[in-house]
């Protein structure tokens, strides 16, 4: 290993909050050192227009706001290698992690800013129309089908609840589930089922997302619902496809050395970004199963490089 490979801080990932944390570190003199992995930008750069956002009035496309965020860290001394970290040794320091390359690197302290990815339908149409009427997002995107009509995929408390609080938009909401009785908590499904707005498909799973492009603008028209009983095939106009089936945190990396909870998101001590392992920190969608927003995400990265810097500190001390 070369000296050149020793960083005072290296950041795992590059969404809201790994980029924040950069900024962050950045400013503090820590010369951070941002994995930006196998999606530089994290989750946003695969959605279109980010409408919620503070400070852009007029939204802006999710690439170019991390775009922004990369350039000011950048502006303060941080660095981005665009390589994925694979493995990682926190159980001694300074800390050790390799890229996919098995090119080994040395840290004083980690942020780890992986987040998390939803769960999405394996359909080639699926991906097609990403962005294009198809969302993981109701908190995100619901506001762009008012009074249009959409449907949810899934049955349990996510599905519900992207439901329910997309009827605020649009004037038909159905869910389709694969099976004949949900999956969610009772007082959930119990606000769902009273919602007149909310209507059902049961035994039913998408096989297939139908389309248009008009002047090079992809939009949802509907779907193809299969039967799981009877192997049926029938045709659902929707302007909008929302997928509840929930979200994996990426965190497989670190199984077995930093504590998480049964799906895996990171847990963090004491309202802090603080692991088990100190020196050792999570913010973003990795630790988060609650809110999952690009602004929450950008503020849990500050206070990771906050939280980092202190500790740091203390370390010289």
């Amino acid at each position: 290993m070369s000296e050149q490979n020793h960083h005072t801080l290296i950041i795992v990932g590059s969404g809201p909050a790994g980029l924040t944390a950069a900024l962050y570190a950045a400013r503090a003199n820590l010369e951070p050192v941002v994995f930006e992995g196998i999606q530089p930008g994290g989750q946003l750069t695969i959605t279109t227009e980010v409408e919620n956002y503070p400070g852009f009035p007029d939204g802006i496309m999710g690439p170019d706001l991390m775009e922004l965020f990369r350039k000011q860290a950048h502006r303060f001394g941080a660095t981005s290698i665009y390589k994925k970290i694979s493995r990682v040794d926190f159980l001694k320091r300074p800390f050790n992690l390799w890229d996919e390359e098995e090119e080994h690197y040395t840290a004083d302290a980690v942020i780890v800013s992986t987040g998390a990815s939803a769960k999405l339908l394996d359909l080639p149409s699926g991906r097609e129309y990403m962005g294009y009427g198809v969302s993981a997002c109701a908190t995100c995107d619901g506001f762009f089908f008012k009074n249009q009509e959409v449907i949810v995929v899934g049955g349990g408390d996510t599905a519900l609840e992207e439901a329910t609080f997309l009827t605020k938009f649009a004037s038909k909401v159905t869910v389709v589930h694969r099976r004949d009785e949900l999956r969610a908590s009772k007082f959930i499904q119990d606000k769902a089922i009273k919602n007149p707005k909310i209507k059902f498909i049961w035994d039913s799973v998408v096989v297939e997302i139908l389309g248009k492009s008009e002047d090079g603008r992809k939009s949802v028209t509907g779907v193809r619902l299969k039967n799981v009983k009877t192997n049926d095939i029938a045709t659902l106009h929707t302007d909008g496809v929302f997928i509840g089936i929930g979200h994996k945190p990426n965190t497989d990396l670190f199984r077995g050395q930093l504590e998480m909870d049964l799906v895996g998101y990171l847990i963090t001590k004491d309202g802090s970004t603080r692991t088990n392992i100190p020196g050792v920190f999570a913010s973003g969608d990795a630790a988060d199963s609650v809110y999952r927003q690009a602004v929450t995400a950008a503020g849990s990265g500050c206070m990771a490089a906050m939280d980092a810097e202190r500790w740091l500190e203390n370390q010289h001390s």
